[in-house]
């Protein structure tokens, strides 16, 4: 009987198709012209890459200003629990140990 293999969905043929487009990308600026060629894309493309990041920056901004505060303190919680001081002594203290005993 035959193996069936099933149809690949779409996820799986855009991760197929960016895995290609990024295993080739050498082979491609290996090319002659390649770097005429991307900058000509890049002059093309560029305003309205620009133009579509100034519609989605100020939402973004102002996201990251409202979860900074927050993150913060976080952060500075799970420092204070941790004891890396402490762990940093004892480590610095186990290699000199190790140094002097070797050295012996």
């Amino acid at each position: 009987m035959p193996i069936r293999i099933p149809k690949a969905r779409r996820s799986e043929v855009a991760t197929f198709g960016l895995a290609g487009v990024a295993g080739f990308a050498p082979f491609y600026f290996m090319l002659p012209g390649a770097e005429e060629r991307l900058a000509t894309q890049t002059a093309r493309w560029a305003p309205r890459w620009e133009r579509n990041i100034s519609y989605f920056a100020p939402p973004a901004q102002r996201i990251a200003q409202r979860v900074e505060p927050r993150l913060e303190r976080t952060v500075k919680k799970i420092d204070d629990r941790l004891p890396l001081e402490k762990m940093a002594k004892n480590m610095d203290r186990r290699i000199k140990y190790g140094i002097d005993k070797m050295s012996k």
